[in-house]
């Protein structure tokens, strides 16, 4: 493992960003390498969030050692850090309204008032310029930490108001490793998770101690290559499209019941009695929202299957070009090499082309049945609709 697992408190969760985790150290004691906003990137795994709420520990205690504050940001309760994570597609103007507005207030007990916002990159053009003065002018003793893939998800705008914080991307055995001491796993399943998490930490751990999410995958993939002709990817489209449906409700099922059993509770309606009418719009409320983060699961639910797809065709690329020792899809060894030798490169990289294209146009609210079957259909012609 690396030193950051050695690093006192709050910083021990931070796992593999030795560089990141000095600088925001360094910013944290000294004064003079502070910023007033902080832009955090890396691939989705790298810890980008952890980094955050870590800084923001270590800002707002008043000493080193002040674990009671630091545990408290890291709990969600400290009064001085509001933070916006976000299940649903974008971040509302209402909601980045609500963050500049709390960034005026004066720290109550910490040193600093914090702002973490952990999906910048859902913010469309007219809510990124809502944050935009309060970037440029903050207060001074509040800091703004934003969350993001990379520099490009975010406009130039806000990119030129923060001081930009790079992660790295861990090698899978590294991810292995850490996937074992964590879970337990044994090291061909960890190893496993990480090659097909590509490196994701958070899939790595759920693909390593999730029998049926493994088998989901396997499932999908092979369903893939086995399509021949149309009426096979209409078939394997639909059944993709209800597997990431039937996942993305059990990932939020569980959640929606608890957080309406917690409001019914909070205005004082017992179990089992009918919601009056001066309430049911705080239940209406709850249920849009619930509407739209189940929305927002699914599109993601869908786009790690593309994610995945992507990386079996990568491995054909691999195989065309004489790189078969790297293969994320090492288990598929066969078939993909079979693909190989049928496919010219060409081919191939058009069905890449294809899979980035069917990714873009899900997020532009593109009907997922349809552009799953438009790009199976790339896949079993080797040309675009």
């Amino acid at each position: 493992m690396t030193s950051t697992d050695l690093a006192p408190f709050p910083w021990g969760e931070v796992w593999g960003q030795d560089a990141a985790v000095e600088t925001l150290r360094t910013a944290a004691s000294d004064p003079a390498a502070m910023s007033h906003a902080w832009l955090i990137t890396g691939p989705p795994g790298s810890g980008r969030s952890t980094l955050a709420y870590a800084f923001a520990a270590a800002l707002v205690a008043d000493r080193p050692d002040d674990e009671s504050a630091m545990r408290q940001v890291l709990a969600g309760t400290h009064p001085d850090v509001t933070s916006l994570r976000t299940d649903k597609v974008i971040i509302t103007i209402a909601e980045a309204r609500a963050l500049v507005e709390r960034s005026y207030f004066a720290p109550s007990v910490g040193r600093y008032r914090v702002i973490v916002v952990e999906d910048a990159d859902r913010m469309v053009e007219r809510t990124s310029n809502v944050l935009l003065k309060a970037l440029e002018e903050p207060p001074e003793q509040t800091v703004w930490i934003l969350c993001a893939p990379s520099e490009a998800d975010l406009l130039p705008t806000i990119r030129s108001r923060v001081r930009s914080l790079r992660l790295r991307e861990p090698d899978v055995a590294d991810v292995a490793r850490l996937i074992t001491l964590r879970t337990g796993a044994d090291e061909q399943t960890a190893e496993q998770a990480a090659r097909h998490a590509q490196r994701h930490i958070g899939m790595a751990q759920r693909l390593a101690t999730d029998d049926a999410a493994r088998r989901r995958r396997d499932d999908t993939l092979r369903s893939v290559l086995g399509v021949r002709g149309v009426r096979d990817a209409v078939d394997v489209a639909g059944r993709v499209i209800q597997a990431a449906t039937d996942d993305a409700k059990a990932l939020t099922a569980e959640r929606d019941e608890a957080e309406r059993q917690a409001l019914l509770r909070t205005v004082g309606i017992a179990e089992g009695q009918a919601v009056p009418p001066a309430l049911r719009a705080q239940v209406s409320a709850l249920e849009d929202d619930q509407k739209k983060r189940a929305t927002r699961s699914l599109r993601d639910g869908i786009d790690r299957v593309l994610t995945d797809l992507q990386s079996m065709y990568r491995d054909v690329v691999m195989l065309q070009f004489g790189r078969g020792d790297e293969l994320i899809n090492a288990e598929l060894r066969a078939e993909l090499t079979a693909i190989a030798s049928d496919w010219p490169a060409e081919r191939t990289l058009v069905v890449l082309d294809q899979l980035a294209e069917t990714r873009e146009s899900l997020e532009r609210n593109v009907a997922p049945l349809l552009a799953l079957e438009s790009l199976l259909v790339t896949v079993t012609s080797g040309r675009t609709p």
